[in-house]
């Protein structure tokens, strides 16, 4: 292992010199982590404090759950923390990178909400339980389609028709809840609109062997002149009949919805939060605990051996696009059945790009998808936050807050990230 490392690290010199990965991420944090510190004095008063509420807590047990903290005091330390975890990443050494960045980067965002809510024009505490929460259903159409991706990109098949899967999934989820007055019907009806979508996908790209990502973009636009030309003709002309959706149910588990913080967020959920947390467990463990992952991994890597080892390359990748579709389409419905809305004209507004940027950071892994899709959503649960008690930050900057957050997490984050080796290439048996 030693001697691995050894000959990492002098390979990573010779390729980048003195100004590797490492000791780039270290500057940047020393540099905001002084800058925090400089901006705490000059703008935060000695006698300011921040107010922290566990809301759910507090309602649940009838606890006074509200704290004050110093604010310059914490915001000081924070940046302390993010300065350290810089200069320690500035000495080149690799091996700690994902841990002291994350370290450093969590402290420098944390010194931001201390300061934003202690310089808020209201009175408002900062509401731990609301926002991680809202972190979690913001995060909700990535990590389905996130998934979708992963299944899709596993065995070979890129799929950039994220978006319109997601948008094929609100619409029909939408039209077809309103219709029957049954939410579970407008719930399947979606992961089938998001199906279809993928079965062409699919059948273009394994059997007709047509460029996928420039496929991926028709389907996109194709899916929102449809679902746009319906709109206007159908749902428009008489909502109350095509275009109101009943909401998603809810379930509170006993016992565990009371925990504070981590209860509320995951065991006091609708159908959708409880089946991408288990979604995101069962694909992991079929990916690479079972004999269908170990195929499916296997084509995406190299579909000849597969090949000779008697898989069926295309119909697997065909059957798995199928599938992914069905993901995608279901969690197109949390706009529309899970938000308790109306279908809208383009109502997914791009998150099914931003889930194959939380792939990437994900690195193609379920798991590490879940957690770059909460990332997103704590991103954009904090900028909705901010915006409701009058932070002094411009609501246009709030607003592009988590796309902000994505970019930087794939490019200076991630580092080096590797797709599977024959994603996007068709395979022709000899």
């Amino acid at each position: 292992m030693t001697t691995v490392s050894v000959a990492e690290t002098a390979e990573s010199r010779e390729l980048h010199g003195f100004w590797t990965r490492s000791r780039k991420v270290g500057v940047v944090l020393i540099v905001l982590g002084l800058a925090t510190v400089l901006g705490a004095f000059a703008t935060v008063g000695s006698g300011t404090t921040a107010e922290m509420m566990l809301d759910k807590t507090a309602d649940t047990f009838g606890w006074d759950a509200t704290w004050a903290v110093p604010a310059r005091l914490a915001i000081v330390l924070l940046a302390v923390v993010a300065t350290g975890a810089g200069i320690f990443l500035a000495t080149g050494a690799p091996r700690y990178f994902t841990t002291a960045t994350v370290i450093g980067f969590a402290a420098f965002v944390l010194a931001l909400l201390v300061w934003a809510v202690s310089s808020a024009k209201g009175d408002d505490p900062l509401k731990i339980e609301f926002v991680l929460a809202g972190a979690l259903f913001a995060a909700l159409p990535l990590i389905f389609g996130a998934l979708a991706g992963v299944l899709c990109e596993r065995s070979g098949v890129i799929n950039v028709g994220i978006e319109g899967q997601l948008l094929a999934g609100a619409f029909c989820g939408a039209l077809f809840a309103t219709m029957t007055g049954n939410v579970w019907v407008g719930l399947v009806t979606a992961a089938v609109a998001g199906s279809l979508v993928t079965t062409l996908l699919g059948a273009l790209a394994v059997r007709f062997q047509v460029d996928q990502v420039v496929l991926g973009v028709i389907l996109n636009l194709l899916v929102l002149g449809v679902t746009g030309y319906l709109f206007d003709q159908v749902m428009k002309e008489d909502a109350s009949t095509f275009n109101d959706p009943p909401d998603a149910p809810e379930w509170a588990v006993p016992l565990l919805s009371k925990i504070p913080v981590i209860g509320p967020m995951l065991f006091d959920q609708s159908i959708f939060g409880y089946v991408a947390i288990i979604l995101v467990f069962a694909i992991w463990f079929l990916l690479f605990m079972t004999p269908w992952g170990l195929r499916t991994r296997a084509v995406g890597e190299h579909p000849q051996a597969a090949d000779t080892l008697g898989v069926k390359v295309n119909l697997l990748r065909f059957r798995n696009v199928a599938m992914a579709g069905l993901v995608a389409g279901f969690g197109g419905a949390v706009f529309t059945i899970g938000d308790g809305l109306g279908f809208a004209k383009n109502m997914t507004v791009g998150k099914g790009f931003i889930a194959l940027a939380v792939l990437i950071v994900g690195r193609w892994h379920p798991l590490g998808a879940l957690l770059g899709a909460l990332l997103f959503g704590f991103a954009d649960q904090i900028g909705q936050f901010l915006r409701v008690i009058g932070s002094p930050v411009p609501s246009s900057f709030l607003s592009m807050l988590p796309y902000l957050v994505t970019i930087v997490a794939v490019a200076g984050l991630i580092g080096k990230v590797r797709a599977p080796a024959a994603d996007g290439k068709p395979y022709i048996r000899s």
